[in-house]
């Protein structure tokens, strides 16, 4: 058994406050993992930046100039392949996500509600809080969970729960649940990390 970190690429599309959140975790040496590529499916978003500001080799590759899912996750998968990764995070990444034939490693999501609650395809972002506000539930949260070719379906490995809060709108629940997401998903993909080193 190695401690050496674990190779991770992280997916994105939006600002970078997840892939920030890791960074933190790793510089303050509360996760065992090197973050050696980063894909955005989108040009003008600041997670873009926070990667090259880190100097982590970072490429866009935007859904609309591949004619197919597959076309545009085939090409993201070979400029990932020399980086050898060995465990795949998405982070707020917006694209279907379709991972390597014979990839061994995780793939692992974070979604921003209680699932089977609220997941599926078209449910992100506001429009997910919006849907648990419209629905009066008492809480929401969110759950880390694997990849499996579906939208939200996959194995869950762990979910933390938040109040909804009288008067709360989308973005003050929102913001609730991302303060969840900070500490869930660096613990989650910590005990992966420590599991990929044991096998």
């Amino acid at each position: 058994m190695t401690n050496q970190p674990v190779r991770c690429a992280v997916l994105l599309s939006g600002s970078g406050r997840t892939l920030e959140n890791f960074l933190l975790c790793m510089d303050a040496g509360q996760l065992n993992v090197e973050i050696v590529a980063v894909v955005s499916s989108r040009f003008q978003v600041r997670g873009v930046q926070v990667a090259r500001d880190r100097g982590i080799p970072c490429e866009v590759f935007a859904r609309r100039k591949y004619d197919s899912i597959q076309s545009h996750n085939e090409a993201i998968n070979t400029w990932l392949a020399p980086y050898q990764v060995e465990m795949i995070i998405l982070a707020g990444y917006l694209c279907f996500y379709m991972e390597p034939t014979g990839f061994a490693g995780p793939v692992v999501n974070i979604h921003p509600a209680l699932l089977p609650k609220y997941g599926g395809k078209g449910f992100y972002g506001d429009r997910v809080h919006q849907a648990v506000l419209d629905a009066g539930e008492p809480q929401s949260g969110c759950t880390v969970h694997l990849v499996d070719g579906k939208y939200d379906t996959g194995r869950i490995l762990e979910q933390q729960t938040v109040p909804v809060l009288p008067g709360d709108d989308v973005h003050s629940l929102a913001d609730r649940v991302f303060e969840a997401e900070c500490e869930l998903y660096p613990r989650v993909l910590g005990r992966l990390a420590v599991d990929l080193r044991k096998a």
